[in-house]
């Protein structure tokens, strides 16, 4: 969007349930999610889920509950939860931050995906959701943010379309080590040929019927 004359200030994202035709998300609530989150990203089997992040492993519900409580409160954070429509279980979580109403801009954090979400259609197919969910309301622009030294993070914005924004050196200290973080965004300009190739992807014919293993790449779609 070049001509701003007429701009107004967007809704917040993250309000209500998105649904796709793999997963659910849904605004956390502690009462509903509470149990099922932290099994699935809790306690010591999945502490290595935070290894990049600045907080975190949390070894007890409670812990990981008051701080997204916390952030909830203190910064804004839209936290969605992730349900599998197959089973209904809870398998993971990712997060509106940096939201800024007024100029259309928001971020994707704290993405922390239990062992049965990690590299599935179903992770993808939640990334897609939280984006489109984030244009949908005319948002002008959508970011990611890593650790430099996060191969894995920085490989998983790439294949998501995300374009590498730069580099802020000694960014923060991070669980006592110096961080330099990589910026990474998508504008609402990229987002349509972006969306495109995702649903490509996702469609169901592009999932062989007897193992669920791709036809295509993501990178094909985009490539065409």
């Amino acid at each position: 969007m070049s001509d701003l004359a007429t701009w107004t200030r967007r809704p917040t994202p993250g309000l209500v349930p998105l649904a796709g035709r793999l997963v659910r998300l849904e605004p956390l609530d502690v009462a509903v999610h509470g149990d099922g989150l932290f099994a699935a990203v809790g306690g010591d089997a999945n502490a290595g889920l935070w290894e990049w992040m600045q907080v975190g492993p949390f070894a007890a519900r409670e812990d990981l509950l008051c701080f997204l409580a916390a952030r909830y409160a203190q910064e804004g954070w839209r936290t969605m939860v992730i349900r599998l429509h197959a089973t209904g279980n809870v398998v993971g979580m990712c997060t509106y931050m940096r939201i800024r109403e007024a100029h259309g801009s928001a971020e994707i954090g704290c993405v922390a995906f239990g062992p049965k979400l990690r590299r599935t259609p179903e992770a993808t197919e939640a990334l897609y959701l939280m984006a489109a969910h984030a244009f949908d309301l005319g948002y002008r622009r959508y970011e990611w943010k890593c650790n430099s030294a996060n191969l894995a993070s920085k490989r998983a914005a790439e294949r998501f379309g995300f374009v590498f924004e730069g580099v802020f050196r000694n960014d923060m200290v991070s669980k006592g080590r110096s961080r330099d973080t990589v910026w990474y965004a998508m504008t609402d300009a990229d987002w349509p040929g972006i969306a495109s190739a995702l649903e490509g992807w996702l469609a169901p014919s592009n999932f062989a019927t007897e193992d669920g293993a791709q036809r295509r790449t993501l990178e094909s779609f985009r490539r065409a």
